[in-house]
């Protein structure tokens, strides 16, 4: 029997059947085919002169379409890239890159020619054809021209340094999540009638990632109907030139085609047969505004990978021809015949300055074509300029929340706890499900665009950390939330490393570039710890804080590690005020009892917001008999059940600290730091942990503090099953073992 798919919310269109009701003029695509000539050469010459760096191929068959979208299907203002309302284009597909510089390049050539008025007042608001002196090179480049023109370094897969470019994107599969993202946050903010579209370039080769999976499935069920993935569709990648399954048989990497895929997660899909046609390119985009469900849409353009350049399939991908060489030339030629134009042929040593005056004078080449075209350019820019009509109906939402509240350090205090998240003591609570807390009072149920829109809650996948960090991260990148998920430690820093590394990539150079803020999302790290027992090794992961704890540039990342629930405010409230990319709270399972802290002897919960703070402080005018570092709620709660009731009893006098976060400690000022926790102190410390030993290093500085060190992989293997309890136990972390080691410390 055949099998057929099910019954879908989606639609499925062929231009080939819809041909007939469109007419476009030979003079329209006349123009296009002009400029699609003439990017074409731009992505050769860039390649060349990197030198032989980038992926020509993919930029090249990719042009047709994207060139469409910014000069007709988009809604959006060139002359201000930050306009709220405009339509996003993201280049999923990172690898891309030169082809994204050529087009920006090219399209303000062609405003600079046909209509000067359309270019941004401040220059870091375009992408100037002298900018593509600055590809795939450095800041620190010493090279005359680069100096000379203020070239921008762009980087090697698309960041937001670039005007119009919201993300950082490159690793596989991220950028299509984060896209989602992208998508998820102007929904909300606009609603499903207004919100403007985000549409993502993307080849098969990005569809392979199992986050992307899990992507696509978010979006149909979400209902993202402003959403558009427009698939380069040319079979080529790295070392394939089948990639997908199609009907001369099986693929090298997946056995499925596109159309599949994107229809099996119940998207609708629009087919090009023929991505090189214009006038099929043109016809799809427009069966976009036709479509009136509330699914996404793929558009798959069947495409040749390195068309006309020479080279084409998987040898185009990241490869192109040999520096100046005569199929470098050959590629240049039918633009040369086109126009009537030649240009420079290199000659002399092939020194980075004589590389570069050749460069620069090929690229002025490309500005004659396009100043002598004036036909080509007045047109262009004529649509160019009047893509912002679509903006005039488009208003964000009436009850949208102002996410910048949420940073007031007038309006929230880390001392002060609102009166309906304060916890009473006695109380059993899991330190999860205070963090959970956050979104109890929205409405029930999944997110959809138009069935539940206000939601708070998303349906990513069910167990999809990947795609959940992805689309989060693209939703805070959009500047009016913060995305916030939630899984196993074990799983999400690992599985989420990558997502919060590009993060912090994008906010750092949109920020460095335009200045403003950082937007941060939260990587819940839940489950953590040895006392999610039953779970086993696999799940109660002491190796995930060491995976984000001061492993990213300062400013990037925030670890929160709270012991005692009543710390989560105030952590929370102190990293979201400070503005990092991310913040990852390390929580964990089991019922915790709300301790009385001052019958305990111990400071308020608000003393976390430093990072780092004495629940102790040895009486200077006794002899100190040590220094404990205490880290992790499991062993932290078991440490002060069991075995500082006992230390409190034998008269010992100590100091004993408890880090809650490294990353706002060290955003203390020296002064401070050394007040709160001496240097002195850190030499003699030793410490106890329920996470990795060299989590500890920052604070305990001696190798005969560390040596003394309790923490779960002391006895050289991974913990067995078992209740909170006797996991404690078999790591030697319980109160027994915790009072007897500091005791030994003590003593000796």
């Amino acid at each position: 029997m055949e099998l057929k798919f099910g019954k879908r919310r989606a639609i499925a269109l062929n231009v080939k059947d819809e041909m007939g009701r469109f007419n476009f003029s030979p003079d329209e695509i006349k123009h296009f085919e002009n400029y699609d000539l003439i990017y074409r050469t731009l992505c050769a010459i860039l390649y060349n002169y990197v030198p032989t760096s980038g992926h020509p191929g993919g930029s090249i068959s990719s042009g047709r379409f994207v060139e469409r979208l910014i000069f007709d299907t988009m809604a959006y203002d060139f002359t201000n890239p930050n306009e709220e309302a405009a339509d996003i284009i993201s280049y999923a597909a990172g690898h891309k890159a030169l082809g994204l510089y050529a087009m920006w390049a090219l399209r303000n050539e062609i405003a600079r020619a046909g209509k000067q008025t359309l270019l941004p007042k401040e220059e870091k608001f375009q992408l100037r054809l002298e900018d593509l002196l600055g590809f795939r090179r450095n800041p620190t480049a010493e090279t005359p021209l680069f100096k000379e023109y203020k070239a921008k370094a762009l980087d090697g897969h698309p960041t937001p340094a670039t005007p119009f470019v919201k993300l950082s994107t490159g690793a596989s599969g991220v950028g299509v999540a984060t896209s989602f993202g992208l998508a998820l946050g102007a929904m909300d903010a606009f609603g499903a009638q207004n919100a403007p579209r985000v549409h993502v370039v993307e080849g098969e080769g990005g569809m392979t990632p199992g986050r992307v999976a899990e992507a696509f499935a978010f979006a149909a069920t979400a209902g993202l109907k402003n959403l558009v993935v427009h698939l380069d569709w040319n079979q080529a990648s790295i070392d394939s030139n089948h990639v997908t399954r199609d009907d001369s048989g099986p693929g090298d990497y997946v056995q499925w085609d596109p159309i599949e895929f994107a229809y099996l997660h119940d998207w609708n899909v629009i087919i090009v047969p023929d991505g090189k046609d214009f006038a099929q390119v043109f016809a799809a985009q427009k069966l976009l505004s036709e479509i009136k469900n509330d699914q996404p849409t793929a558009i798959i353009y069947r495409t040749l990978k390195g068309w006309k350049y020479g080279i084409e399939g998987k040898a185009s991908h990241g490869a192109g021809h040999k520096f100046c060489s005569e199929g470098f030339y050959a590629a240049l030629k039918e633009c040369e015949d086109a126009f009537g134009i030649n240009f420079p042929r290199f000659g002399g040593d092939q020194t980075p300055n004589n590389i570069e005056k050749y460069y620069f004078d090929t690229l002025l080449t490309i500005r004659k074509i396009v100043e002598a075209n004036k036909a080509t350019a007045a047109f262009l820019a004529d649509r160019l300029a009047s893509l912002k009509g679509g903006l005039k109906s488009r208003a964000p939402r009436a009850n949208m929340a102002n996410v910048e509240a949420m940073y007031d350090k007038n309006r929230f205090k880390p001392e002060q706890t609102p009166q309906e998240l304060q916890l009473k003591i006695g109380d059993s609570v899991t330190i999860r499900g205070v963090v959970s807390n956050i979104y109890k009072d929205f409405p029930a149920g999944y997110f959809h665009s138009t069935k539940n829109p206000l939601s708070r809650t998303l349906s990513i996948g069910g167990i999809c950390e990947d795609a959940m960090g992805g689309v989060l991260a693209g939703l805070s990148s959009y500047g009016k939330h913060v995305g916030a998920g939630s899984s196993y430690a074990a799983f999400i820093a690992a599985l989420q490393h990558i997502t919060m590394r590009l993060h912090g990539i994008g906010q750092q150079a949109r920020a460095a570039v335009f200045g403003g803020k950082y937007h941060p999302f939260i990587s819940i790290c839940a489950h953590t710890g040895l006392k999610t027992g039953e779970d086993g090794p696999t799940h109660a992961d002491p190796q995930a804080l060491q995976i984000v704890q001061e492993n990213f540039p300062a400013d990037v990342m925030i670890t929160l590690t709270p012991w005692d629930p009543q710390e989560v405010w105030p952590l929370v409230t102190a990293a979201l005020q400070a503005r990092p990319c991310v913040i990852t709270p390390f929580v964990t399972r089991p019922n915790e009892k709300i301790l009385d802290r001052a019958q305990l002897k111990l400071p308020p919960a608000s003393a976390a917001a430093k990072g780092v703070y004495a629940m102790r402080t040895a009486d200077k005018g006794k002899k100190c008999d040590g220094t404990i570092v205490l880290q992790e709620s499991g062993i932290t709660y078991t440490f002060v059940e069991h075995v500082l009731p006992r230390l409190d009893k034998d008269g010992f006098n100590l100091n004993i600290y408890y880090i809650a976060s490294a990353e706002l400690f060290d955003k203390l000022p020296k002064a401070e730091q050394e007040k709160i926790f001496p240097e002195a102190l850190r030499r003699e410390a030793f410490g106890i942990t329920g996470f990795t030993l060299p989590t500890l290093y920052r604070f305990v500085t001696s190798e005969k503090g560390r040596a003394a060190s309790l923490h779960p992989f002391m006895k050289g293997h991974y913990m067995g099953s078992g209740q909170a309890h006797k996991v404690l136990e078999e790591a030697g972390l319980d109160g027994e073992s915790q009072y007897k080691a500091v005791m030994k410390i003590v003593r000796s």
